[in-house]
């Protein structure tokens, strides 16, 4: 019954078609008595809410609608869509050019991330998706947001959070010139040129490949920049190909 409520929070006010709830609780080889098992669940689920008098009745919160079932909810009460707006808001101000304003809203948006979501329900097919596409929900807002942060001149601060970033994903190569970028632009070139050969071994011996057009023009700005004669080499483009 758990795993049927998270998939009907998780599309909140989209209608989950029957099918749908049944491939979620067993997979490919559903028993004869699935959809009728599934349905008991949704009549547990009303009772559950007409007990603890959520949001009125029970049948307008959780709604029939065919092919199966909606669960009404406003928006402002869950943080998936409250993140979502923060971000799209975020994008629009960073597309005219207003970082700062963008990166508060990033951090804000991130913030209501507490962990992996749904970390206390058996997730099944359905829901392993639904949870792959939040991932990169978030990950694209973080990115987002180092993105402002670098525009505003924060470099500094962000040496620390990019080593974790280059061990949490250690074939992003996005994460790995940022890196190397940061640590040459605050002073740091030996160990902009050590990270770099961290990563060249990593997309190496792990994957075959040799670093990107990218990420050779940062070393090669890290090794021939002259920090009193030259203006600050460029950031990494975050147009580039991330390897995943």
């Amino acid at each position: 019954m758990l795993r049927t409520l998270a998939l009907l929070l998780v599309r909140a006010n989209h209608v989950v078609p029957l099918p749908t709830i049944v491939e979620e609780l067993w997979g490919e080889n559903p028993p004869r008595s699935a959809a009728t098992t599934a349905q008991t669940y949704i009549y547990q689920l009303r009772r559950l809410v007409d007990d603890q008098a959520v949001a009125g009745p029970g049948k307008d919160f959780l709604a029939t609608r065919a092919p199966g079932y909606v669960l009404r909810c406003a928006k402002e009460r869950i943080d998936l869509f409250d993140f979502q707006r923060l971000t799209a808001e975020a994008q629009s101000l960073m597309d005219r050019d207003l970082p700062g304003p963008a990166s508060v809203k990033l951090r804000e948006a991130l913030a209501l991330w507490s962990g992996s979501p749904l970390a206390n329900v058996e997730t099944g097919p359905v829901l392993e998706g639904y949870l792959a596409s939040l991932e990169e929900q978030r990950i694209r807002a973080l990115n987002l947001r180092i993105e402002a942060d670098l525009q505003l001149g924060r470099v500094h601060h962000l040496v620390e959070e990019l080593r974790s970033l280059v061990v949490e994903h250690p074939y992003n190569e996005w994460y790995h010139s940022l890196l190397i970028f940061s640590l040459a632009r605050v002073g740091r070139r030996h160990d902009a040129m050590q990270a770099y050969a961290r990563t060249r071994r990593v997309l190496s011996q792990d994957l075959g490949l040799t670093p990107s057009r990218e990420l050779l023009r940062i070393i090669q700005d890290v090794v021939l920049h002259d920090r009193e004669e030259r203006p600050p080499f460029p950031m990494p483009s975050s147009n580039e190909p991330r390897i995943a």
